[in-house]
């Protein structure tokens, strides 16, 4: 028997970075997100030859142990261990035998949430195979606490409830890693009008979010007035997309948009570059109206809101930058898991 899953990447539309701490414990953090058709996989094949096989296919990672209730987290394929040493300590009681082979459509740094995706794909298939009484909280949860605790990455909690839910959401974050995910019903043809709309650009550099997050959580520790307060203004921005996309005033999202990357790059250093400046601006000049880089910023995709027909201008006028538009779809569900 084999046992799959695949959880969805996300497009954080607003909101993001309030759901980091401290600031979501001190002041309450809202994201609201859509999942997108790029995915995280993982496959577990059982084994009864008492080894343990780790595949990362994407990254072009091999790692092979004797069955061991724990695998040394030393810079290797740390995140997949990390998920193996959770599911053993707490479900299985005892060490596992499988091969464990994983692959993710986006690349590390892409600010598309990969990293807690894979996480979610795998504990659902590990959900899968061994029957384990798991709800979309309860997923999400153990995945932020495998990166946040077990592993201590640095970052948020959105991801791993948008991977684990799917759909479009707003999410609401408290103290106590409380979280809140109100589904939001929208109609088909604003959807539709969203994914014309909205482009997706990959720029074609990576970055290492956790170093902007860090720069963002020191900044809220030492309650630098110009990050908190323009924190406070990406919440805003969250409730604002809300009833923007909720009664289809579609015209309104591309300000909503800039406004939320105006006050996203007084958060922390390294956000933005002159490059990102760059292409945002040739953007605008064609007809974009707002848009934003995708996760903690520095690289990766950015989100281009492009209304009526200028997304053809704004696609030609990009093209001297060397990166690509990749084309999805929104996705209506988060983590699915099947056996073969």
């Amino acid at each position: 028997m084999i046992f799959r899953s695949r959880a969805p990447l996300r497009l954080g539309l607003a909101g993001g970075g309030t759901d980091v701490s401290p600031y979501s414990d001190l002041y309450g953090g809202a994201i609201l997100n859509a999942t997108i058709s790029m995915f995280a996989y993982a496959t577990i094949e059982p084994r009864s030859d008492g080894k343990i096989v780790i595949n990362s296919v994407d990254r072009k990672e091999r790692l092979e142990f004797n069955s061991k209730d724990y695998l040394e987290i030393d810079g290797n394929l740390d995140l997949l261990k990390g998920i193996y040493n959770r599911i053993v300590k707490d479900f299985a009681k005892k060490p596992l035998s499988l091969e464990l082979t994983t692959y993710v459509d986006a690349p590390p740094g892409s600010g598309l949430g990969s990293s807690s995706t894979l996480v979610v794909a795998i504990l659902g298939a590990f959900a899968e195979w061994l029957s384990l009484p798991l709800g979309e909280y309860d997923i999400a949860h153990i995945a932020f606490e495998i990166e946040r605790k077990d592993l201590e990455m640095t970052g948020g909690k959105q991801d791993q409830y948008a991977a684990t839910f799917g759909g479009f959401n707003f999410m609401e974050f408290y103290d106590n890693d409380k979280v809140i995910v109100n589904p939001l019903r929208i109609k088909p043809e604003i959807i539709n009008e969203l994914q014309f709309n909205l482009l997706l650009y990959y720029t074609g550099t990576s970055r290492l979010s956790s170093k902007i997050i860090e720069a963002q959580v020191k900044n809220v520790s030492e309650k630098k007035e110009r990050s908190v307060e323009a924190m406070h203004k990406l919440k805003e921005q969250a409730i604002m997309m809300k009833e923007a996309i909720l009664k289809g005033k579609l015209d309104e999202i591309g300000e909503i948009l800039d406004f939320g990357w105006q006050y996203k790059k007084q958060m922390a250093e390294g956000i933005t570059n002159p490059v990102i400046e760059e292409i945002y601006e040739a953007a605008k000049r064609a007809g974009s109206t707002g848009g934003k880089i995708s996760g903690a910023g520095g690289g990766g995709f950015m989100i281009l809101y492009c209304p009526r027909n200028t997304r053809y201008k704004v696609i030609e006028s990009l093209q001297k930058f060397g990166g690509e538009f990749r084309r999805y779809q929104f996705t209506k569900y988060g983590v699915e898991t099947w056996k073969v």
